[in-house]
């Protein structure tokens, strides 16, 4: 068994548990406006860093590939998730509790307001469906499992070091928003507890499934090099549209907490780069 088997093996239940915590907090504990963004804030300096300094010089450095091949997929990627965005508006992961839709914010949190169309006080399956909502998440959720396995799969695991381990950082720590997004919606709108356990059992096997699907369907062959490089690159252009187009924008409007929100984000660059110590170095 390679390194990288191994690892894969510790990856996978490791996100499977934390895509599980994250649909079953609500139930337990009240995630504050504050807290939540001081999160999305670190994990969005996290998925960017990643793409630059993990993702982008696997891809470029990838046998049977090219820097202008790996950067057209990344464009793709970005293209993609953006459109996505667009499509489902599904990472709304701030929703505002009863207290604060009637107008009675919980001490610990602070007062704002946005002059963009982006409410977080907006009941959640108003402006969206919970089926749209899951649908999204469904498809960015098969995207980190191809980030994951491609990057598992981009050394013969010959090297030392924690292969891939930037991805699935940044993958453990998102995955809790989004399953919290899916509990919120699907309790919203008055789904009964038993339904939304399955349905979040679902969603967070979906990553873990895909990630070894990926791992064992990819052989390094010079054609399959290529396909390899694509799966990264295009999972790139995705971390960096979720970071960049949705994460940030959802907490760059807050005039309070600036200096906070700021340094998580770039200790989540920070982060980022610093794994580069204990993952094999990118090269051929």
């Amino acid at each position: 068994m390679t390194a990288a088997t191994v690892l894969l093996v510790i990856y996978v239940p490791a996100i499977f548990g934390a895509s599980l915590l994250g649909g079953w907090l609500p139930r337990r504990f009240h995630m504050t406006h504050t807290r939540t963004q001081l999160i999305m804030s670190l994990v969005a300096g996290l998925m960017l860093g990643v793409a630059f300094f993990h993702l982008i010089p696997h891809a470029a450095l990838t046998e049977a590939a090219s820097v202008d091949f790996a950067m057209a997929w990344v464009m793709a990627g970005l293209v993609f998730m953006l459109s996505l965005l667009r499509l489902f508006h599904f990472h709304q992961h701030d929703f505002a509790g009863s207290e604060e839709r009637c107008g009675h914010a919980p001490a610990d949190e602070h007062s704002h307001s946005h002059a963009h169309d982006h409410s977080h006080t907006s009941p959640p399956g108003g402006a969206f469906t919970w089926l749209g909502l899951l649908l999204g998440l469904g498809i960015h959720t098969v995207v980190d499992g191809i980030a994951l396995g491609a990057i598992m799969r981009a050394d013969p695991g010959t090297s030392a070091g924690l292969l891939g381990f930037g991805v699935f950082l940044a993958i453990l720590l998102h995955k809790p928003l989004d399953a919290l997004s899916i509990e919120t919606v699907l309790a919203a709108a008055g789904h009964s507890g038993r339904r939304r356990h399955w349905i979040n059992l679902g969603f967070s096997i979906l990553c873990p499934v895909v990630a070894v699907v990926f791992w064992y369907s990819v052989e390094l062959s010079p054609i399959d090099g290529r396909l390899l490089a694509a799966a990264l690159s295009f999972s790139a252009g995705a971390f960096i549209c979720i970071a960049l187009g949705d994460l940030l924008p959802e907490i760059q409007f807050h005039s309070h907490d600036r200096g906070k929100l700021t340094l998580l984000f770039l200790l989540g660059i920070t982060l980022a780069w610093a794994i580069g110590a204990v993952e094999p170095p990118h090269s051929l």
